[in-house]
């Protein structure tokens, strides 16, 4: 699929995975909506790469339209990629044996709103829009939607109780979408990062040697990944039509232990 000359959302596009997809759609020829909570990394990404920015709660049914008719004021909505996410670190229960001190349900109820929900919102949307659209070719393509899990939807940590769980839907629910889009002619894959060297480790000394910790345990290479190499797949699975209902590791081959 052709991404030059169409328009595309990125979800989580401020920072980090989405910022490095964004920006690399946007060389590509794309017209790229930057779909986040933080305004004002949000409208610096998006003047740098002469898209828009449109603030978006992934879970809001109005945020997820109003991302979806920015981007088609730009042209063509064919492309989505939904980086953005939460994570957080609670044991199921706590030390002392009390109720109150059993992981908080509110926020296991936040993260599986933000990153399950939240993509199955702006892809319900999203794809809504695309199967409006003319076919790009003779079979039929429409558009393509990238998802982003995390390779705890299969090795899930200690504490990572709600992240596993978000993420591990985010796998289970490609197929089953990718299915029912094949009707219109979208395709859904989805990606399984490992250990991405992203803003979210911060800078400095320690953490360098916390970075230098998390990487002993890649198989090869032996460092962590790159922006620039996720954004890459990214790209792949949409423009290469005959990827469909994958679910792609970008890992190094790490398998992760349980802390």
């Amino acid at each position: 699929m052709e991404l030059n000359g169409i328009s595309a959302i990125v979800t989580g596009g401020a920072s980090g995975l989405g910022e490095a997809t964004a920006r690399l759609l946007a060389e590509r020829g794309a017209k790229v909506v930057v779909a986040d909570m933080n305004a004002e990394k949000g409208e610096a990404v998006a003047k740098d790469i002469g898209g828009r920015f449109a603030p978006t709660d992934v879970a809001s049914t109005d945020d997820a339209i109003a991302a979806v008719e920015a981007a088609k004021e730009l042209g063509p909505l064919r492309a989505l990629v939904n980086g953005a996410g939460i994570g957080w670190a609670t044991r199921t229960i706590g030390r002392d044996g009390e109720y109150s001190s059993a992981h908080d349900l509110d926020v296991f109820k936040k993260v599986l709103e933000v990153n399950l929900v939240g993509t199955f919102n702006m892809t319900r949307i999203a794809a809504t829009a695309m199967s409006q659209l003319d076919p790009v070719d003779e079979h039929g393509e429409r558009g393509a939607i990238v998802n982003v899990a995390s390779v705890a939807a299969f090795d899930g940590q200690i504490g990572q109780a709600s992240y596993s769980a978000s993420k591990g839907g985010v796998v289970g629910m490609t197929l089953p979408i990718a299915r029912d889009l094949s009707a219109v002619g979208v395709r859904v894959n989805c990606i399984a990062p490992g250990l991405i060297d992203t803003p979210i480790y911060g800078t400095g000394e320690a953490s360098e040697q916390f970075k230098d910790k998390l990487k002993a345990g890649v198989l090869f290479p032996k460092r962590l990944g790159t922006s620039e190499e996720f954004a890459s797949l990214a790209l792949e699975l949409l423009s290469n039509s005959y990827l469909n209902a994958e679910n792609v590791r970008i890992d190094g081959g790490i398998r992760m232990q349980p802390k």
